[in-house]
């Protein structure tokens, strides 16, 4: 497939990139210092551009089959949502349906998944900010027409892919462990692209 990675410099997008190439697909990267990748691939393109600004995607959206957004700001709001509302745009302009997009384990329904640390201290005061753009974020998506999975991983750390993890959980779920290898997250995105299972869905992921 031809695939549209933004947000390609994070560590969720950079994994995202490196499994995509090894999974044979062109892969279009796009981020305000693209070289920061340094990855070099035959079918990896690098595009300069920005979200926030709605002609850098028109550029780069035509000729695409689906976009893996994993936008992040850190412990900052204000990019997740509008940046998304932007990449909506022009995927509805050039006729590209399939939209996998990255969230936080914690949104809408799945808060009850969380323990008391990250529902009162990091979502309730340190990452206030970066949680409210993330549910403004799904709000954006679900509104939208397109054919969209929005994926809720549990906090990341680091380490190989291991493909064993829970995901499409219920809310009412116990035992998770709250953690979830940025590789894994990565793999589960890709995974996505062929597979409708979670179709108009936003399954967590967590050990």
């Amino acid at each position: 497939m031809n695939i549209l990675i933004v947000g390609s410099t994070g560590t969720i997008g950079r994994e995202l990139v490196k499994q995509a190439l090894a999974n044979g697909h062109e892969v279009t990267a796009l981020a305000r210092v693209p070289a920061k990748l340094q990855i070099d691939n035959q079918r990896l393109t690098l595009a300069q551009g920005d979200v926030m600004d709605p002609a850098s995607l028109a550029r780069v959206m035509p000729g695409q089959d689906a976009v893996l957004c994993a936008l992040g700001a850190g412990g900052k709001g204000g990019v997740r949502a509008p940046g998304t509302q932007n990449i909506i745009g022009a995927m509805r302009k050039c006729g590209v349906r399939r939209l996998v997009c990255l969230s936080s384990l914690g949104v809408g329904e799945s808060r009850t998944n969380l323990d008391f640390f990250w529902k009162h201290v990091m979502f309730g005061l340190l990452l206030r900010a970066a949680y409210a753009d993330h549910v403004a974020q799904e709000v954006v998506i679900r509104d939208s027409d397109l054919d969209w999975t929005i994926v809720r991983p549990a906090a990341y750390t680091d380490g190989e892919r291991t493909g064993n993890y829970r995901h499409g959980f219920p809310a009412t779920a116990k035992n998770l462990k709250l953690k979830i290898a940025r590789a894994d997250v990565a793999g589960f995105m890709l995974d996505q692209l062929g597979d409708d299972r979670y179709l108009h869905m936003a399954p967590g992921i967590s050990y």
